[in-house]
C-alpha cells in the first residue's frame, strides 16, 4: 500500500467546516490502497472544539504532532480581547467592536502574519518532517490550505526531498472573499501574490473545490486544476428511523453567518409576509445554529424577527446532522461578495443528504446553482431578488400547510464521500506514474 502524507491544521478534536474534508478523505483512503500518514500541530488554537468526529478517525493511523506558536495571546493584548477568548475566521465579530482596535488589528493580521498566523510552524516543521521522510519514505505529499502555511511546509520537502506534492485548497487565497479587507500594503499584497504563485506554479498537483476556483486560478497560473467538491459521508445519514420534522415552518441555516452572509432580502420578506400571512407568524421559526456576526443580529432585530429566531450557538456534527434532518427548510446562505459564483460551502453537500428542501441565495449562475438545478435539490434567488425570493417562499410554505413539503432531489451520489475520495486517489495515482509538474 502506498503513503501519503498529509498536512494539516484541522483535525479533531477540531470542529466545524475546515476539518471536515480531510478527515472524510483520510477515512476512506486505505479502500483505494493509500495509507494516510497525519501531520498535525500539537497545540493548535481551535475556535470550537467536536469530540464526536473523533470516530471517523481510522485505527492504527500514524498522526505526528509537533508544536506550533501562535501569536494570538499576544494579538489579543493588542486588541483588547481576554486571553480566554478564541479568535474567529472571516472576519466574524459576534459583538461590536471598538473601530479603532478592530482596524489595528486587521492591520496586524495581515501584513505581520504572512501567509497567516500559523506562518511560526513552517521552519520547525520543515526540520521534523525532513528528518522523518528520511527514515520513513511516503509516496506523496499533501498540504491543505488554509491555514496556506502548510502548502510552504510542503513546498520545502516536495523540492528537497524530491517527492510529488498535492497542495488542496478549501478556499481562495488571494481571492478570498476578505482579501481586500485585510489592509494590505503595498509590499504585504505582493508577498501574498508571489507566494500563493509559487505554490500555484510548484505543485505537482493542484485540486480545488469548485469550477469557479479552478477559473480563477487559471487566471493567476495557466495549468492542471483537479476539480474535488467537498461531498457527504452515508455513514452520516440518518435513514431509519426517520427523524420527526419540526413542528413550526422552521427555516434553518447552519454554520457561522459573517456579514457578508447577512440575508438582507430575507429578513425583509419575512418581514412583509408575517403582516401579509396570518399564519405564517404562529408557524415561523428561523432556526440559527452556529456563530452569527453581531450585523446579522442587528439585522434581525432591525426587520422586527427577534422573536422568531432560535440561535443555537454551537452543535456536535452528529447533533447538526440530525437537525439538518429535522428541519423544514435548509437555508443556503453564498456570500454576497464578488468571488460568489465560486463559492461551494461543505454544508451544501450535507444540506443535500438531509434530503430537506434547500433555499438558496446566491447568483443564480454560480457552481452552487448548477449542483442545485442537476440535483433538483431546492431553489435559489439572487441576493436582491425579492420578488422570487417570496415566491419561493410562499410555494414551500403552501406545501408545509398542505402537508406535502419534501425534498425531491437525485443525482446526490456523486457526492458521497466514498466516491470523491477515489477521484482523489486517481490524483495520487497519477502523479505518481507520471510526477513531473503540468
Amino acid at each position: 500500500m502506498k503513503k501519503v502524507l498529509i498536512i494539516t491544521y484541522y483535525w479533531p478534536p477540531s470542529g466545524g467546516a475546515g476539518v471536515q474534508r480531510w478527515l472524510k478523505f483520510v477515512k476512506y483512503l486505505r479502500e483505494s490502497n493509500w495509507e494516510p500518514v497525519l501531520y498535525i500541530p500539537d497545540n493548535p488554537e481551535y475556535p470550537e472544539l467536536d469530540n464526536s468526529l473523533r470516530k471517523d478517525i481510522p485505527d492504527q493511523i500514524t498522526i505526528l504532532r509537533q508544536p506550533i506558536w501562535e501569536p494570538y495571546n499576544a494579538y489579543k493584548k493588542v486588541i483588547g480581547r481576554n486571553k480566554e477568548e478564541t479568535i474567529n475566521a472571516a472576519f466574524l465579530s459576534e459583538k461590536r467592536q471598538n473601530r479603532l482596535l478592530e482596524n489595528i488589528s486587521v492591520w496586524i493580521r495581515g501584513n505581520f502574519f504572512i501567509p497567516d498566523a500559523r506562518k511560526f510552524w513552517i521552519k520547525p516543521s520543515v526540520r521534523f518532517l525532513r528528518h522523518y521522510l528520511t527514515e520513513n519514505p511516503v509516496d506523496v505529499i499533501v498540504s491543505t490550505g488554509p491555514p496556506h502555511s502548510v502548502h510552504l511546509i510542503a513546498w520545502n520537502l516536495a523540492r528537497d526531498l524530491h517527492l510529488p506534492w498535492l497542495a488542496d485548497f478549501r478556499d481562495p487565497w488571494t481571492n478570498i472573499d476578505f482579501y481586500k479587507d485585510l489592509k494590505l500594503t503595498t509590499s504585504a499584497d505582493r508577498r501574498h501574490h508571489q507566494l500563493e504563485r509559487t505554490v500555484l506554479q510548484d505543485a505537482t498537483a493542484v485540486t480545488v473545490i469548485s469550477n469557479g476556483m479552478a477559473k480563477d486560478f487559471n487566471r493567476i497560473l495557466p495549468r492542471t486544476y483537479d476539480v474535488i467538491t467537498n461531498g457527504f459521508d452515508a455513514d452520516d445519514i440518518i435513514s431509519s428511523p426517520s427523524p420527526e420534522l419540526d413542528k413550526k415552518f422552521s427555516i434553518a441555516h447552519i454554520g457561522t453567518l459573517v456579514s457578508t452572509r447577512n440575508p438582507e432580502s430575507l429578513w425583509k420578506v419575512l418581514h412583509q409576509l408575517l403582516s401579509s400571512q396570518q399564519d405564517l407568524a404562529k408557524d415561523l421559526e428561523i432556526k440559527l445554529i452556529g456563530k452569527i456576526d453581531h450585523t446579522v443580529t442587528e439585522s434581525l432585530e432591525a426587520h422586527g424577527l427577534t422573536s422568531y429566531v432560535n440561535r443555537i450557538p454551537y452543535l456536535s456534527h452528529d447533533q447538526v446532522i440530525l437537525s439538518q434532518c429535522q428541519s423544514q427548510v435548509l437555508l443556503l446562505i453564498i456570500n454576497n461578495t464578488p468571488n460568489a459564483n465560486m463559492i461551494l460551502t461543505g454544508k451544501f453537500f450535507e444540506y443535500l443528504a438531509a434530503q430537506r428542501p434547500i433555499l438558496c441565495l446566491g447568483p443564480v449562475d454560480g457552481d452552487a446553482a448548477a449542483i442545485l438545478r442537476n440535483t433538483h435539490a431546492g431553489q435559489i434567488a439572487d441576493h436582491g431578488d425579492t420578488k422570487t425570493l417570496e415566491k419561493h417562499i410562499l410555494d414551500y410554505y403552501s406545501r408545509y400547510k398542505s402537508g406535502d413539503l419534501h425534498s425531491e432531489s437525485k443525482n446526490i451520489e456523486a457526492y458521497s464521500r466514498i466516491v470523491l475520495t477515489k477521484q482523489l486517489a486517481s490524483v495520487f495515482n497519477r502523479i505518481t506514474s507520471h510526477p513531473s509538474t503540468p
